[in-house]
């Protein structure tokens, strides 16, 4: 089977390892989409239909990579030899895309509509502050952010707010407002007619369990089901990929344990560690064979690695180059060594490096301000996932036109979109109409209003018909957004006049289902979009307006699943990394090396790590250890800079 060929042989058995439970441990760079992509593509020509077939990744991003892909393999001839292209392609989401599918496909049963919205994180924690404003709870005793990441695990390990609210009843300050919190933003959810990411995998969960007929709809209707990154799966999402396959067993779960980072926001090791006890007939298969970094880069990420205890055995190894040494490099202060990171980009691209094939990755936010300063003193293009593109205003503001024109009852986004361009129409009017007292406008009042609705209802009828990508050309003319970012505005409005046009880019992926369906699908994936699908969009650079390259900052946390030719690692110092605000239990401590592997191995053939002797951490000057990590290394990998290394500007 030609399309076998290029795969060794652990590769190959997980792609023909076709019934009953299958998980693939597969290391850094050991080509696991490529084997995934490979099995669904088997499985096709095997005969199996594709909506038969069901894969779930992490990100949106990788869902349209994989899609990509298989798109490709079944449409190439080479591949096909004499038979036509295979055409359809399975089910390939994320796990909330997944339940986003469940709902919109049976929620009928438990009440949900057609056409439901989904609050982002921004807006979640909105409504969770107004909660708490309403409880008489300042931020300072317990924040919005806080309160929903608690609401949010506890969702996640399919808990109610019911059970919940009545647990802690009598319970500590805490506890009790998180529960008394929980219950007013679930009742603004329903009157929104809305839901949440966390409910996205908690309801489907709760319908399949207790409704046996769509249960028994959802096990036929994917009977080989596919679960990437398996090792960041929550217990609820662990719930659903056992019920959806437990008719037909066919669950085929890729994962690798030492790059579990995200236990933190609910992931569960236990998952993927425990998978063979839950399928004691289940094939277990190691990906060892990494393709990505140089052997300096495989030999240093193992030595990390192996330290770690709760873990399944796995050693990396690479036909690849020794390749350079890892770098290790010691400024006096954090301004010095984002000094020194910049400089030494800018001689990285006079050498011909590209700057997005170059990577500055931090353990902890507050890093990033010096960083970007370096680099925009040192005229370094960069790029930093931090504000993410669908949490931009004037995106948010053209989302809030297009979900009143699914549906117009939707308070919080008549809200956002009456001032958005502003029209005259003020919160006290608009509390009138939500109050239903729409008799007590004045008549400028009223004039505004009904001008208001008129557009809402005019764009409701065209998203009947209209393709996503013409419909969001349309709420930009009819809303008035053109007319006051771009016709009236200033250079800054236009720059973010540019973002909106960028909607009418990304909705041209749901093009091939017009109307009210196509939009709901293009409005989920601006409500789930994580920060790496932010690499799809433009960013700003140094000062000089949209810029689509340039080098990557970003949390170590974020760059996972990605991969860069050069890769910086800044605060390399103990107490920052690792850091020291975990607790002292032995998993903590492994999930922070597991971090720095993960860091580690994203490099492909220059790894580069950097410490500041003092690093000012609130306000104040503090002396730095270099991080414990450091030893972990043969010292033969590394090559320290002797003092103060000058690079020329």
């Amino acid at each position: 089977m030609k399309y076998l060929h290029g795969l060794n042989d652990a590769q190959q058995r997980a792609v023909l390892a076709k019934d009953g439970p299958v998980s693939v441990l597969a290391g850094a760079g050991s080509g696991k989409t490529r084997v995934l992509t490979t099995r669904i593509y088997h499985l096709i020509r095997e005969g199996v239909p594709a909506n038969r077939i069901l894969a779930v990744t992490f990100t949106n991003k990788a869902a349209r990579e994989m899609r990509q892909r298989v798109r490709g393999m079944l449409q190439d001839r080479s591949i096909e030899r004499d038979q036509e292209g295979l055409g359809e392609i399975p089910f390939i989401a994320t796990f909330h895309g997944l339940g986003r599918e469940l709902l919109e496909s049976y929620g009928k049963v438990i009440g949900i509509p057609r056409f439901f919205s989904v609050y982002d994180r921004d807006d979640s924690e909105k409504v969770v502050a107004a909660a708490l404003k309403a409880l008489d709870v300042e931020a300072k005793e317990l924040s919005p952010r806080t309160v929903l990441g608690r609401i949010s695990r506890e969702k996640g390990n399919g808990v109610r707010v019911q059970e919940f609210a009545e647990k802690y009843a009598r319970g500590g300050f805490g506890n009790r407002i998180v529960g008394l919190a929980w219950e007013r933003y679930e009742k603004k959810l329903r009157e929104e007619k809305a839901l949440d990411f966390d409910d996205l995998i908690a309801l489907p969960v709760r319908m399949l369990e207790e409704h046996e007929n769509v249960r028994m709809l959802a096990q036929d209707r994917w009977r080989y089901i596919h679960i990437d990154e398996y090792q960041d799966t929550n217990a609820l999402q662990g719930r659903l990929a056992n019920i959806l396959s437990a008719k037909h067993r066919n669950l085929f779960v890729v994962g690798d344990i030492d790059q579990t980072i995200y236990t933190w926001r609910g992931a569960t090791i236990e998952n993927l560690l425990a998978f063979d006890k839950d399928y004691p007939d289940a094939k277990t298969i190691v990906l060892e064979q990494n393709y990505r970094s140089t052997k300096n880069v495989v030999d240093a990420a193992n030595a990390v690695i192996e330290k770690n205890k709760n873990r399944k055995k796995k050693y990396a190894t690479t036909d690849k180059a020794a390749g350079e040494p890892i770098r290790v490099h010691v400024a006096r202060s954090a301004e010095d060594e984002a000094r020194w990171i910049a400089l030494k980009i800018r001689q990285l691209l006079r050498e011909g490096h590209k700057p997005e094939d170059i990577a500055v990755l931090f353990r902890t936010n507050f890093q990033s301000r010096a960083l970007e300063e370096g680099l925009l003193r040192a005229g370094v293009p960069y790029r930093i996932l931090g504000t993410r593109f669908f949490a931009r205003k004037e995106v948010k503001d053209a989302l809030a036109w297009m979900r009143l024109a699914l549906d117009p009852s939707r308070e919080t986004d008549k809200l956002r979109a009456a001032a958005s361009p502003p029209r005259g129409i003020g919160r006290v009017t608009l509390g009138k109409l939500v109050a239903g007292e729409r008799v007590m406008l004045r008549a400028g009042e009223k004039a505004k209003v009904e001008a208001f609705e008129s557009i809402i209802e005019e764009l409701a009828r065209a998203a009947i018909v209209l393709l996503p990508s013409e419909f969001v050309k349309l709420v930009v003319e009819k809303s008035g957004m053109r007319r006051v970012l771009f016709d009236e505005g200033s250079t800054e409005d236009r720059e973010r006049f540019e973002n909106v046009e960028e909607l009418a880019s990304v909705a041209v992926r749901h093009d091939h289902v017009p109307g009210k369906e196509g939009i709901a699908a293009f409005l989920a994936e601006a409500a789930l979009a994580s920060d790496q699908d932010e690499m799809d969009h433009p960013s700003k650079d140094s000062g000089q307006g949209k810029e689509k390259k340039g080098v990557t900052l970003m949390t170590v946390h974020a760059a996972k699943g990605l991969e860069f030719d050069t890769v910086f690692v800044s605060g390399m110092e103990e107490g920052l990394f690792p850091h020291q605000g975990m607790d002292e239990k032995e998993r903590d401590a492994e999930e922070e090396r597991r971090l720095f592997y993960v860091a580690m191995t994203r490099a492909k053939e220059r790894l580069i790590l950097t410490l500041a002797l003092v690093r000012k951490i609130y306000g104040s000057d503090y002396l730095s250890e270099p991080s414990s990590f450091l030893a972990d290394i043969d010292p033969s990998l590394l090559v320290f800079d002797e003092g103060e290394e000058i690079i020329t500007a």
